[in-house]
């Protein structure tokens, strides 16, 4: 085998763990693949033989990668926050089988990296989010993380603290039993094609936040409280008409359709028995990414 496909297979055999890191840096699966991709260049530009640790060299790579075009993203102002001034842009969802995940994707959603997660994320300064994502997902130790971010090692772990609280003030574990998310979920299901707003109200978290994005054409909209989400009973008869199970990140979720096409993805976070997250992408472009099927 020559040296340049063996180092092709090598790259192969990280590209799963390097796309799932660039996924949670950006949120986004094109920009993800596109951070590995360029990462995969420079490594072909490289002299290999001065490559002692691969997957280290690599994750180091693609943390820059990201790193650089978060910052770029921020300082053109291009990419709102996830509720600033009204303006709501979720991260792309990992749509699988509710019967499991795809092997190939279950890198992508492992460690509980639901949308919830995901939209605290956005909300990290890129310095916050590099250094938590490699650390607290990856296990990168801090002082590999620090000449990445251009700090100290005392300042990286600041930061990686910092994210920390807010993720975990942000982001609480939802509940896990199957069965019980399956039975809350149909109840919502059901409650939208009726139009019963008492019967969603029941089944709404007092504290409920329900986001939706629509993409550039559709407003955007944050509702708070389970009787302002509620009184979408409407909006959601339409999403809920032709609705399949689905996993979203690995979380209860389901994919509507209309005339075959993909209406929305709803990914839903259940806590307590109740529905406290409800994120609704219903953005045609990139509902038309997914590559959905009825």
């Amino acid at each position: 085998m020559s040296a340049n496909l063996f180092l092709a297979d090598r790259f192969e055999a990280e590209r799963p763990g390097l796309r799932a890191m660039a996924y949670r840096m950006l949120g986004s699966l094109a920009e993800a693949e596109d951070a590995v991709q360029e990462a995969w260049l420079r490594l072909s530009r490289a002299d290999a033989g001065d490559v002692r640790n691969l997957g280290a060299w690599l994750t180091t790579v693609v943390g820059r990668i990201c790193l650089d075009m978060l910052r770029s993203r921020a300082s053109r102002r291009e990419d709102p926050l996830p509720e600033r001034d009204g303006a709501v842009r979720l991260p792309d969802p990992v749509v699988t089988s509710a019967s499991g995940v795809d092997p190939e994707q279950e890198i992508l959603v492992a460690d509980s990296v639901g949308i919830a997660l995901m939209i605290v994320l956005e909300t990290l300064s890129p310095d916050e989010r590099l250094a938590f994502v490699l650390h607290d997902m990856f296990d990168v130790p801090f002082d590999a993380i620090a000449p990445v971010l251009g700090r100290t090692t005392v300042s990286t772990r600041q930061l990686a603290s910092r994210a920390r609280r807010r993720v975990q003030g942000a982001a609480p574990a939802a509940d896990t039993d199957v069965a019980c998310r399956r039975d809350v979920l149909d109840a919502f299901l059901t409650a939208s094609r009726g139009g019963d707003f008492e019967a969603l109200l029941a089944v709404l978290a007092p504290d409920v936040v329900a986001r939706s994005d629509g993409g550039t054409l559709v407003p955007s909209v944050v509702r708070r409280g389970a009787a302002d989400v509620a009184s979408q009973a409407v909006a959601f008869a339409r999403f809920a008409a032709d609705a399949r199970h689905v996993l979203v990140n690995g979380a209860p979720g389901v994919v509507s359709f209309r005339g075959g096409r993909p209406l929305s993805v709803m990914s839903f976070t259940i806590r307590g028995g109740r529905i406290a997250g409800l994120d609704v992408l219903s953005d045609p472009d990139r509902l038309n990414s997914l590559g959905l099927t009825a």
